[in-house]
């Protein structure tokens, strides 16, 4: 057994630990699988994140009670010799859902949207921390940011323009927004879907608090895999009741989006800017640069 586990809690059982690399979380990340054939998985972080650590441990068991196929957490603790902070969750085994969804029939990829919406729903029955910042203050804050790491990064984004008019002319839909709890990623990216073709979800180490439809923001990536699924997360989340409002502030979420993940891409090389530049440029097409609210994959009333 590697020493650095070996001051967790029955590491004495576990009889294979593989590293995975997939995901772009700072984390070191183990698959195990112990002697009484439980599967596991483990991530370890730097004793300097303890108390982010600790906070998403906590947050994620609030979710306990909940029936939703996920990792659910086990453990929380120190180990390395006090060097690194490590949280143990149950495994959900199962293939990559961005694989295996554009593989199946319009009607099953659209069920296992419906489901992707109902989970989050459940999610965010959870209510925020007490000491939340009022979230148009707070999100705001994160436009302006956005809006300044663009101009100042140097790539052109083909529209731009058009999208921060966009982000301007509808700040006000924030103003007295409801908070709950968040996954922070929630999109194909971060599901898996199981031999028996049920939807699972992972990867909750981007946990927060906030408005919980700012977790739409990432849409783009389920929708740029099947305009079906995303089309059956948000009627799933909404029971087929969508507001209008909601596309409104999806919209906004999403044009924000856009401009912050240009930005955020160039440490990770030229090759992930122009996935993010083409990505922009596919949510300018769906949004009719942005002259419509209501992206033109959705469909209000799915039928085979």
């Amino acid at each position: 057994m590697n020493k650095i586990f070996s001051e967790i809690p029955d590491a004495c059982t576990w009889n294979i630990v593989e590293a995975v690399h997939k995901g772009w979380s700072k984390d070191k990340k183990y698959y195990i699988k112990a002697i009484d054939g439980r599967e596991l998985l483990l991530r370890m972080a730097d004793i300097s994140q303890y108390d982010n650590k600790k906070r998403e441990f906590e947050s994620v068991t609030k979710l306990e009670h909940f029936d939703i196929l996920m990792s659910r957490p086990i453990d929380f603790g120190i180990c390395n010799k006090g060097q690194s902070v490590y949280s143990l969750f149950t495994w959900v085994e199962g293939e990559d859902a961005i694989q295996v969804i554009p593989a199946l029939s319009a009607k099953e990829q659209y069920r296992l949207g419906v489901k992707a919406g109902e989970f989050l729903s459940k999610m965010h029955q959870i209510p925020a921390e007490k000491n939340q910042s009022p979230w148009a203050e707070y999100y705001n804050g994160k436009i302006n940011k956005y809006i300044t790491n663009y101009k100042a990064c140097g790539i052109h984004l083909k529209g731009a323009d058009k999208i921060i008019n966009y982000i301007e002319q509808n700040r006000y839909l924030l103003d007295n927004r409801s908070q709950s709890f968040q996954h922070g990623d929630y999109h194909v990216g971060n599901m898996i879907v199981t031999k028996s073709g049920e939807l699972g979800i992972i990867d909750f180490n981007r946990c927060d608090y906030g408005d919980p439809w700012e977790e739409f923001n990432r849409i783009t990536w389920c929708a740029g895999m099947s305009g079906i699924f995303a089309s059956g997360r948000i009627n799933g989340y909404f029971n087929n009741e969508v507001p209008d409002l909601f596309f409104r502030l999806m919209s906004l979420y999403i044009a924000s989006n856009q401009l912050s993940t240009v930005h955020w891409a160039i440490p990770f090389g030229q090759e992930e800017v122009d996935i993010m530049l083409e990505r922009a440029g596919d949510v300018l097409d769906w949004y009719d640069e942005f002259q419509t609210y209501v992206p033109n994959w959705y469909l209000p009333n799915y039928t085979e």
